[in-house]
């Protein structure tokens, strides 16, 4: 297999992984997920810096953040520096979708790794780890 088909089928692995774990969860969509995984990695982001993040416009934001907000995944407040400004974070029931959501795809990618005979697993995952890190 040459290396642009290997890396293709690793992403198509990865993009199956995270579209069935997101319909396990309760069907949340891709931009849903990664506003959601920035406001963990961020912990708190404004509006703009929400879009930014996630390369859509304020506007688009702004409507993606109602729909957020009216399923109780994020929690949105004034700022405490700001008045003007809304600050926006994660509820605990947005980090517990996200929490299942890293759960079942882990799943599902090691569903792929145990197709791998098991004495070849240990070198694949190093391989993984290595490209992991890069």
């Amino acid at each position: 297999m040459r290396e642009d088909d290997v890396l293709l089928a690793l992403a198509r692995m990865s993009m199956d992984a995270s579209v069935r774990a997101s319909e396990d969860v309760g069907g949340v969509s891709p931009v849903q997920l990664r506003a959601l995984t920035a406001l963990r990695q961020k912990g708190e982001v404004n509006l703009a810096q929400l879009a930014e993040d996630i390369g859509i416009t304020v506007s688009t934001a702004s409507r993606l953040v109602d729909r957020l907000v009216g399923a109780d995944w994020v929690h949105r407040a004034p700022s405490a520096s700001n008045r003007r400004e809304l600050r926006l974070t994660l509820t605990d029931t947005g980090k517990r979708l996200l929490r299942r959501y890293d759960r079942r795809r882990v799943t599902l990618l090691k569903e792929y790794l145990e197709r791998v005979p098991a004495e070849r697993r240990p070198a694949v995952l190093a391989a993984l780890t290595e490209l992991a890190s890069a």
